[in-house]
């Protein structure tokens, strides 16, 4: 996907307007009252609205002229819907449905089909969930669900993870008029945490400190995760003896760590 195509569809987003909130107030309500002209003018308008959508959807592969004209029709739908009543700005109520109309398209276009047996366990999995909740004011087990879809629970946990979509770790979740929040912010990586580094740091040099032997057991014992009884046959000798070795190796460390 080009993200930085200037020409989509025939149109030229560099030169995209602008409107107004006073001047989008008139063009609906001039709409709404009858005159459906005017509804062209608030799609061209809000076309910008768009593009900012299909930024979030730039990982996907999709052709971007694709993924524009769905969006059109999200914002055409949103532009039938409004309503003015609402103290709602038209931008608020637009994405959402540009974003929903989109994530329909990706997902009936996904390469990745889930089967139609699979799809009904998920959702009437979701409607238990839901009146379980009201029965109980709390949320229900996976196994209260299958108890009560008399459905085994592996099935129902495959289903719902079938029908989840994944999302990107660049999809915003928070924006507050400055820098968005991206998933990947609120995503922690232990394993580069400098404690964990430290860490293994500290047990590589223990681990030179020791014999070759002792070394050899223990990475058979705990990195290759072998039963002592399997480390005793390999090296050749007993399974007591590998105990007692690999005991001492662990008490060798303890004091470099």
């Amino acid at each position: 996907m080009i993200i930085n195509k200037v020409e989509i569809c025939g149109v030229n987003t560099a030169k995209l307007p602008v409107l107004s909130a006073t001047k989008m107030r008139e063009l609906f309500e001039i709409m709404q009252n009858g005159d459906i002209a005017v509804r062209e003018q608030l799609i061209y308008g809000n076309l910008r609205l768009v593009l900012s959508v299909i930024q979030r959807f730039n990982n996907r592969g999709e052709f971007v002229d694709d993924l524009f004209q769905v969006g059109c029709i999200g914002l055409m739908k949103a532009i039938d819907n409004f309503d003015l009543g609402q103290n709602v700005k038209f931008s608020t109520y637009a994405v959402p449905m540009i974003i929903g109309e989109i994530r329909r398209y990706l997902r009936d276009n996904n390469p990745i089909r889930v089967s139609r047996s699979m799809r009904d366990i998920a959702y009437k999995a979701l409607q238990v969930r839901d009146s379980l909740v009201n029965r109980h004011s709390r949320e229900p087990s996976i196994n209260e669900i299958a108890e009560e879809l008399k459905i085994p629970r592996e099935e129902i946990i495959f289903a719902l993870d079938a029908i989840q979509e994944p999302i990107s770790l660049f999809e915003p979740i928070y924006h507050d008029g400055g820098d968005p929040i991206f998933v990947m912010d609120q995503i922690s990586d232990d394993k580069n945490m400098d404690f964990n580094w430290l860490e293994g740091v500290a047990i590589k040099e223990a681990l030179r400190r020791l014999s070759e032997r002792e070394k050899h057991i223990l990475t058979l014992r705990f990195f290759e995760g072998k039963t002592q009884m399997e480390v005793a046959e390999e090296i050749g000798i007993s399974q007591a003896q590998v105990s007692r070795l690999e005991k001492a190796a662990l008490g060798h460390m303890r004091k470099y760590i």
